[in-house]
């Protein structure tokens, strides 16, 4: 984070109705008897500019206990809201709930704190401001060049002069964290969008099961409807005695005995399978591409379902993620005129933030961000008799557009796919501003590595990537699949085991 502004120091937090309820259960000998005692007991988090900006909605996830802004925290927000960047629009509605919060509360309403409203008229939790007060001698712990020094030192002053209550830093920032704790003072991550603790937690969308999946099915009934071949079995006994683990719509069960099949609903204890043979799968075709392996082959059947409207890949750099999702885009836009276009966008740098500095059109500004679409048309086209010529007519056909991210809010786009390559990049709040965008008839397909995370203050647990992941799992009409393997060369495939 950028450096901050002036010193500030604290003040104390008015106790919500909630704490009460709850201080008047607790054993004789050490339950509070006043409202200061009850006040005492409560735990306070103090937030970070970087929490507000990774989740503006931040200040409401903390139920019942105090919340505090310092005035540092609201001066960088002010600093850094101007602008069309993602960062100054999440700043901006950061300071818009505060604001809505403390709405017209006198001054020594805000120096108490201010009732948390929660919907029909129930409070929850306060949220105050620390204002600038002196420190007593001898009190800074930090010296105070630094605005994280300077919190950490406003912290440590509120618990010398409050310690029986609990005062938590919350910040992204894991030196911060490391100080804080040094300091003496309780740190932590923000944790209300991780929804898994462990990245290997996350949903592949497929079980891959040793020796054959019939043999471990004891009922199971089966229906010809058409084409297609459906199986019938009940969901206890393949979450229980098959999988290990809970079944979701458009996950993949993969056997050794090549059975694939396909989720299609989970509905009163019954889960119907799609039978899929793998030869189909794997001679199935996008734009001239065939998939490599069965799991290129399961993700390019979701690509390919106008059904699915928002589908996930993850996986290793070179497993295929691009290429498959770009071919996928152009046969269903040319070919089969699902699509009037395409839209390409990304997270980009900090330092590519204000587009305004590269020259030519917003499409030419954002092409070396996009460089690897480019590159996959390219690829797809290696072995035409004029590769150029092939190129163009396809931007052109598909209506190509790359789009710069910090654009896309308030617009909508219909009957349009939506192309976000590396979204490991992206906070969860981000990932929600992109993805409301898709209209009526639209489909989004996310593409990233969470091992090539390049934001400071994000992490494969904390990523919007993993987040939607694992929101929509239970979506009908989604799904994700982690590719494995890197095919994109053997000089790749050893770069990632090896380096």
């Amino acid at each position: 984070m950028e450096e901050r502004a002036a010193a500030v120091h604290s003040v104390p937090i008015a106790s919500g109705k909630s704490r009460q309820q709850r201080a008047e259960h607790a054993p004789p000998d050490t339950r509070p008897t006043t409202t200061a005692e009850i006040a005492r007991h409560e735990k306070v988090y103090v937030l970070d500019t970087n929490v507000l900006i990774h989740d503006p909605n931040s200040l409401l996830s903390f139920e019942e206990h105090g919340v505090v802004v310092p005035m540092t925290v609201l001066e960088e927000l002010d600093r850094l809201k101007s602008g069309k960047s993602h960062i100054a629009a999440d700043c901006r509605a950061a300071i818009r709930l505060i604001d809505q919060i403390l709405g017209p509360a006198l001054p020594e309403q805000v120096d108490a704190g201010v009732p948390i409203p929660r919907g029909q008229d129930s409070t929850l939790g306060t949220l105050s401001v620390l204002m600038p007060r002196p420190l007593a001698e001898g009190e800074g712990a930090l010296p105070e060049h630094l605005n994280d020094n300077r919190i950490i030192n406003d912290i440590v002053s509120m618990k010398s002069r409050d310690p029986l209550r609990r005062y938590v830093l919350v910040t992204k920032d894991i030196n911060m964290r490391l100080k804080a704790r040094a300091c003496g003072i309780e740190a932590e991550d923000y944790h209300n969008d991780q929804l898994v603790s462990d990245i290997r937690q996350l949903s592949r969308g497929y079980f891959e099961l040793s020796g054959s999946f019939w043999d471990r099915i004891s009922n199971v009934e089966t229906e010809q409807r058409g084409p297609e071949t459906l199986h019938r079995i009940s969901h206890g006994l393949l979450v229980s005695e098959v999988l290990g683990e809970e079944i979701y719509p458009n996950q993949f069960i993969i056997d050794e005995e090549g059975f694939v099949g396909r989720v299609l609903s989970v509905e009163q204890g019954v889960v119907t399978l799609r039978h899929l043979p793998p030869e189909s799968l794997l001679e199935q075709q996008a734009w001239g591409l065939k998939p490599m392996n069965i799991h290129q082959a399961i993700a390019l059947n979701l690509l390919l379902d106008p059904d699915v409207h928002l589908v996930t890949l993850t996986g290793a750099a070179g497993s295929g993620k691009t290429i498959l999702a770009l071919a996928a885009a152009i046969e269903m836009t040319i070919e089969h005129r699902r699509y009037n276009k395409i839209i390409a966008t990304r997270s980009t740098p900090p330092l590519a933030e204000e587009h305004g500095f590269l020259p030519g059109t917003e499409e030419e500004k954002m092409d070396p961000w996009l460089g690897a679409i480019n590159d996959n048309i390219e690829a797809l086209h290696l072995n035409d008799e004029n590769p150029s010529g092939s190129i163009n007519y396809v931007k052109e056909r598909a209506n190509i557009q790359f789009k710069a991210l910090n654009y896309i809010r308030g617009r909508s786009f219909q009957k349009s796919l939506i192309l976000i390559d590396e979204s490991q990049n992206l906070t969860p709040h981000q990932m929600k501003a992109i993805v409301t965008r898709a209209g009526e008839g639209s489909k989004v397909v996310c593409l990233g590595n969470l091992s090539q995370i390049d934001t400071p203050y994000l992490s494969p647990t904390s990523s919007g990537l993993t987040y939607m992941t694992e929101r929509f799992k239970g979506f009908a009409f989604g799904g994700s699949v982690q590719l494995n393997g890197v095919p994109r060369s053997l000089l790749a495939e050893y770069a990632e085991t090896h380096l």
